[in-house]
C-alpha cells in the first residue's frame, strides 16, 4: 500500500493486526520509484514526512525502516538527527553500553547468548526515553532478534488474570534494587558500576545524582545497593488514554524462563513480595503477545518507549551488531 513520496507500508508474516487498525509493527520501505535512495535523500524524506511518521508512531507504536541505505554507525547517527528528537541521556541506566558514534551507542553489552527480559527503557527512573531506534549494522545468522509487545495488551490481560496484584501495582508501584561495583560488569544485563551510572567518582556526587532519579544508595564498601522507588508500574499514556504494563518486573524476578542477576530483585512500593504466579502468567502473555521479526542489514526500528516493551532473544549463530539511540 503506497502510503507517501517516499514510504510505502508492507506486511510481513510475523505482524499482528488489531481490531482497532492497529497494525504491529507498521513496516515501511521505499516506494518502487525511490528504491534508489541515497542516504541523505533517506534523511530528507524522514524530516519532510515527519508529521505523518509521527502519527503512524502513535498509533501503532513501533516502526520498522526496511530496505533504506543505511549501513554504517555514522549513517544511523544521520538519520537519528534527521528525526530531530532530542537526546535522552543515560544517567542512571543499567545497562553496559559504550558510544560508538554521536548520538549512538551498543544496545546492551551483555553476553549475546543470554536473553534480555521485556521491559520499557528506565523504567526505573523518572525521566525515561520517550523513543527509542535499533539499527541492524551485521545481522544475526539466527536468533539474537528484538522482541517488541503492546503494552497495554499485556496489562488488559494482566488484570483480567491477576485483578488483586494489578490493583496493588497500581497503588503502591513497584521498588527496583539491584547491588553493583564500583566498576562495570559486562556479563550482567544490570551490570553498569555506580561510578559509570552516574559519571562521577564521587559517592556523595553519586548519592546526589541518585537523588534526583528517585534513588536511593547505600553503600557496602565500595559497592552499592541502589533503591530506586518506589516507582509507577502502571502508567497512563495521555495520547492513547490507555494503561500501560510500564515495568520491568519480569526482569528481576525469580524463575527458570527469566533473566535474574545476583543481587537484582523488585518488590511491590509497601515491601509485598511480586507475586509469583502473575510473574508466570505475565511471561506467557508477553511471549504470546509479542512479535519477533528477524534482523535485516540495514534496519532501522523506531519505538515508541511509552507503549511499548521490548526484549532480546539469545544469539544462537553470530554475528550480531545492533546499535541503539535513546530520545527524550
Amino acid at each position: 500500500m503506497a502510503t507517501g513520496r517516499f514510504f510505502q507500508q508492507v506486511e510481513i508474516p510475523q505482524q499482528k493486526s488489531y481490531t482497532d487498525g492497529v497494525v504491529f509493527p507498521v513496516v515501511l520501505t521505499p516506494t518502487a520509484t525511490n528504491t534508489n535512495l541515497t542516504t541523505v535523500e533517506f534523511e530528507e524524506a524522514i524530516r519532510s514526512e515527519k508529521p505523518w511518521l509521527e502519527s503512524l508512531l502513535q498509533k501503532n507504536g513501533v516502526i520498522l525502516f526496511r530496505g533504506f541505505p543505511v549501513t554504517t554507525a555514522s549513517e544511523f547517527n544521520d538519520v537519528v538527527e534527521a528525526l530531530g528528537y532530542p537526546e535522552a541521556p543515560y544517567i542512571g541506566g543499567r545497562a553496559s553500553r559504550t558510544q560508538v558514534v554521536g548520538r549512538v551507542y551498543t544496545a546492551n553489552e551483555t553476553p549475546p547468548d543470554k536473553r534480555i527480559p521485556f521491559h520499557h527503557e528506565m523504567a526505573y527512573v523518572p525521566h525515561f526515553p520517550s523513543k527509542l531506534l535499533f539499527f541492524c549494522e551485521e545481522a544475526p545468522g539466527s536468533g539474537g532478534q528484538t522482541p517488541i509487545v503492546l503494552s497495554h495488551v499485556v496489562y488488559e490481560k494482566m488484570k483480567e488474570k491477576h485483578p488483586e496484584f494489578v490493583a496493588k501495582l497500581e497503588e503502591h508501584g513497584v521498588t527496583y534494587i539491584i547491588l553493583t561495583g564500583d566498576e562495570d560488569q559486562p556479563l550482567s544485563s544490570t551490570g553498569r558500576g555506580w561510578k559509570t551510572a552516574y559519571d562521577t567518582d564521587d559517592k556523595k556526587v553519586a548519592e546526589e545524582r541518585a537523588a534526583k532519579l528517585g534513588t536511593r544508595l547505600e553503600w557496602v564498601g565500595n559497592a552499592a545497593k541502589v533503591i530506586a522507588g518506589p516507582m509507577p508500574a502502571i502508567r497512563f499514556d495521555k495520547e492513547s488514554q490507555r494503561k500501560t504494563w510500564f515495568n520491568n518486573l519480569t526482569g528481576p524476578t525469580s524463575g527458570a524462563r527469566k533473566i535474574h542477576d545476583k543481587g537484582a530483585f523488585a518488590e511491590l512500593g509497601n515491601g509485598e513480595a511480586v507475586n509469583d504466579d502473575a510473574m508466570d502468567d505475565c511471561v506467557r502473555i508477553l511471549e504470546e503477545e509479542g512479535v519477533i521479526v528477524p534482523w535485516k542489514k540495514g534496519d532501522v526500528m523506531l519505538i515508541n518507549n511509552l507503549t511499548v516493551l521490548h526484549a532480546r532473544e539469545p544469539l544462537l549463530k553470530p554475528p550480531r551488531r545492533v546499535l541503539a539511540s535513546l530520545c527524550k
